[in-house]
């Protein structure tokens, strides 16, 4: 927590009002986490539109994955292409992430039977989410340091 503080201080974030108590404006509570996110290393989606995402304010055209610090392009583009061999890498990754936060689209839709058991038997659980919700939940965890990978559609994927 020190280290956020000194932030604070250096980036002058930190402002007394009248009672003399410190605040920080949620715009500058943004501006820090960016900061944190960068010297960390870590993923944060930082935008979104119909056809790709912004991570650490780069856009990336079209369906995306990513786990720690890899950010890949993914191969389906629509939910129907999903299978247990568009998500093979899971096999290969370390450390295995503990979740799989796969943004379906404009809507949630639930992935086959032997996409579920692919993941099961790699010890990886599943939320299926639509693509909207997949990036706030994917930025939610990994700021947490939560070992979450995601794979997602773009929002303007339809199944």
């Amino acid at each position: 927590m020190s280290r956020f503080r000194n932030l604070l201080r250096l980036h002058g974030a930190i402002a007394n009002n009248a009672a003399g108590k410190r605040w920080i404006s949620l715009y500058e509570q943004m501006k820090l986490m960016d900061k944190l996110n960068e010297e960390s290393g870590r993923l944060r989606f930082t935008g979104y539109s119909d056809t790709g995402f912004n991570i650490n304010n780069i856009f990336y055209e079209g369906s995306i994955m990513c786990h720690g610090s890899l950010i890949l392009n993914w191969t389906p583009m629509s939910f129907k292409e999903i299978t247990s061999e568009s998500l093979s890498i899971f096999e290969l990754l370390r450390p295995a992430p503990e979740l799989l936060v796969l943004g379906c689209g404009r809507s949630v839709q639930f992935p086959g039977k032997d996409v579920k058991d692919f993941l099961r038997s790699n010890g990886i659980k599943l939320e299926a989410v639509d693509s909207r919700s997949a990036v706030a939940t994917f930025n939610f965890l990994n700021d947490e340091g939560r070992l979450v990978a995601a794979a997602i559609l773009p929002f303007g994927s339809e199944s």
